[in-house]
């Protein structure tokens, strides 16, 4: 049966209509914020997936070109692979929610948004947050919700709650909050250098609008929710794990995971596995395929209790203690930058690259105000960077992520394209990973950038912080730099980046049901003090400062703005005239509409030269004018010289010297470059030049 529930949410009605469509999935609801409209539905296999011993969600947001009313590029006129934000919606809308699924559940449940219609003031992403959490809430898959999600902005000091598309532009903060009815359990964040305190504070803010949207979510459940369904539960059996116990004591576990290289944990295991592996393959095969989730449980239970009960690490650092750290710039020779942040057996190799704005990223989206993007940071994890063997398939949705990640955290030190003309792209390479590499690829951007010449306003550094709980709230032991054994285990991932002045972006990944205050209080501390840290100690040393100028085999870019109404005269009729001077100089020009033009290449000179010759061009000759052309044609009475493309003048025999010229090839000859000046423009435009009168 067909019902509608509202809000009144950030000054905008939020409308859910559940029973109208859907009526199929296990979970569904229309989704109404403003005018934009967003269908999610929550779908359950019926049994259990065979052979995985993980939770297989799978979360899809789907964007819809008819939803702002375009239809798609290219020749086959529909949607293709799914964008970049719609990877990053989905990862966003997976993180609060995945936690509230039972630990065994093992079902495939897929959460999908289809994005149907579009107002650019009422977030669709933050739509499908909320409808993917009613649609799970209202269903009979079992879940711990409902979650709801709020959007914060800064302007002027003050927070907006969900900002409409032009507070976005003006915006310091974008900041989403993922809450539970106690606790946060997921928080994103772009930010413009915000202080700690002031995010805090912000987080808090979203919270408690997330309670209030929480309340209107269980009037929704009471009145259409389905009861949960039963699943097939999955656990070790009792007998196994008592076995493995008393052949393995937590002796010998904690001895085989306590160490700081990753291979040699891993040899130890393999150890262990193999040793029980020989001890059931006779007379209890069943068990065989119980080994690694058993294995498994064994190590996240010794690593957990020596953390929160006896403050050791795996690795032996202190609770505050960041890995060995490294910083260099300058590996690559011939790239535009490069850098390298080494942070135990954590590495990331940046490349920075610079080209004309020209070469921006066109974007092809929903977001109508987002069309291009002049900063692109890539990120790749190849498998040898974990001693793994697989073929490359091209970037993940973790990749991507990683990527966005490390992008947000620097795009508020880029300078503008006024103050830097160029299209800048870096590419992080993982070398090797033990935790954290999306914060290193931070550190080493940074480097690069700076190695590159281009002039960021500050360097950035990134941290991650983890965490072990107990069983009550103030049971808990937060951890400086984890590594992935501490994430595998641990609670939390809480990634912060920054600088001196403030936080740039922030991403938080958590495994329980959320976080208290404190909890986010002191992990935000214990990031800022860790960043500090870097940026002093580590990346300064190495470049302290941007480069002044760009390096030798970067491109060089000249500026000049010329009347829009000379635009047509640079490019000339079918392109002939901006062609001649890219064949003559071997730059790449690109003007806008407005008149602003810019000249790339790598060679100075003919970059002067073309900026010179479009200055020709656009410059109304008038009489008296001193100017320097090129002889393009002689005949009996005088030289035709070519001031500019299309601007011809003619030199008269006896205006070419002097003295006494009997022939004009005595003087000048085609292709020379001869100084003259205008002494006549007659009424048909015609241009009269003069040598002689120059010399005078």
């Amino acid at each position: 049966m067909y019902k509608s529930f509202s809000m009144e949410l950030a000054g905008r009605t939020l409308t859910v209509d559940v029973g109208r469509v859907a009526a199929q999935a296990n979970g569904a609801a229309l989704m109404h914020y403003g005018d934009t409209v967003v269908l999610s539905t929550a779908t359950a296999s019926d049994k259990p997936r065979e052979g995985v011993d993980f939770f297989p969600l799978s979360v899809e947001y789907e964007e819809k070109l008819y939803a702002v009313g375009k239809i798609p590029g290219g020749f086959n006129k529909r949607e293709g692979k799914a964008s970049e934000n719609a990877i990053l919606t989905s990862r966003v809308i997976d993180r609060p929610m995945r936690p509230l699924f039972p630990k065994d559940y093992r079902n495939d449940v897929t959460l999908n948004n289809l994005v149907l219609c579009v107002d650019p003031d009422c977030s669709p992403e933050l739509t499908a947050m909320l409808g993917s959490a009613i649609a799970t809430a209202i269903s009979d898959i079992p879940f711990d919700g409902p979650t709801a999600a709020t959007h914060v902005g800064m302007i002027n000091g003050e927070f907006i709650i969900n900002p409409t598309s032009e507070q976005k532009l003006l915006s310091d903060l974008a900041l989403t909050v993922a809450s539970t009815r106690e606790k946060v359990i997921m928080i994103e964040a772009g930010a413009n250098e915000v202080e700690e305190s002031k995010m805090i504070e912000a987080i808090f803010v979203a919270h408690d609008v997330n309670q209030k949207i929480i309340e209107f979510i269980d009037t929704i459940v009471a009145e259409c929710g389905k009861p949960k369904h039963d699943y097939e539960h999955i656990d070790i059996p009792e007998d196994l794990w008592n076995d493995m116990t008393s052949v393995i004591s937590a002796e010998e576990m904690e001895e085989a995971v306590f160490t700081d290289v990753k291979q040699v944990r891993e040899e130890n295991i393999k150890a262990l596995k193999e040793r029980l592996i020989q001890r059931y393959e006779e007379d209890d095969s069943d068990w065989l395929a119980w080994i690694d989730e058993a294995l498994y449980k064994y190590q996240k239970k010794t690593v957990r209790k020596m953390i929160l009960k006896d403050h050791k690490r795996p690795d032996g650092r202190q609770m505050k203690q960041i890995r060995p750290l490294a910083a260099e710039i300058d590996i690559l020779p011939r790239t535009h930058g490069s850098g390298m942040f080494t942070r135990g057996q954590t590495q990331i190799m940046n490349i920075c690259t610079l080209a004309p704005l020209s070469d921006a990223q066109k974007i092809d989206g929903i977001d109508v105000f987002e069309t291009s993007k002049r900063y692109m940071h890539h990120y790749n994890f190849p498998s040898y960077s974990v001693g793994e063997t697989k073929p490359s398939r091209g970037p993940g949705r973790r990749e991507i992520g990683h990527g966005a990640l490390a992008e947000r955290a620097l795009v508020p030190v880029l300078p503008s394209e006024e103050e830097f003309p160029y299209a800048i792209r870096t590419v992080s390479e993982t070398m090797e990973s033990n935790g954290s590499t999306s914060q290193a690829s931070v550190c080493a951007s940074s480097l690069s950038l700076m190695a590159a010449g281009v002039p960021i306003k500050s360097a950035v550094a990134g941290i991650s912080c983890g965490l072990v709980t107990g069983e009550t709230d103030d049971d808990y032991i937060v951890l400086t730099d984890i590594q992935g054994l501490e994430d595998f285990f641990g609670d939390m991932d809480f990634k912060v980046a920054g600088t001196h002045k403030g936080i740039t972006a922030i991403q938080m990944d958590i495994k329980i049901h959320g976080l208290t205050r404190p909890i986010i209080e002191e992990a935000i501390a214990r990031t800022r003090e860790a960043r500090i840290y870097i940026l002093d100690e580590v990346m300064a040393p190495v470049i302290a400062e941007p480069r002044k100028e760009v390096g030798k085999y970067a491109p060089k870019i000249s500026q000049l703005t010329i009347d829009p109404s000379k635009i047509g005269d640079v490019v000339g009729k079918q392109g002939k005239v901006i062609n001649k001077i890219i064949d003559e100089t071997g730059v790449k020009i690109d003007i806008n509409d407005d008149g602003f033009v810019s000249v790339c290449g790598t060679d100075q000179d003919m970059i002067d030269k073309a900026v010179d010759i479009i200055k020709r061009i656009v410059t109304d000759i008038e009489e008296g004018m001193v100017l320097t052309g090129t002889v393009v044609r002689i005949m009996n009475f005088g030289a035709f010289v070519e001031l500019a493309p299309n601007k011809d003048g003619m030199i008269h025999i006896s205006k070419l010297s002097k003295k006494r010229v009997a022939k004009v090839e005595d003087v000048v000859n085609i292709g020379d470059e001869v100084t003259v000046k205008v002494i006549e423009i007659d009424k048909q435009g015609r241009i009269n030049l003069s040598i002689k009168d120059v010399e005078e």
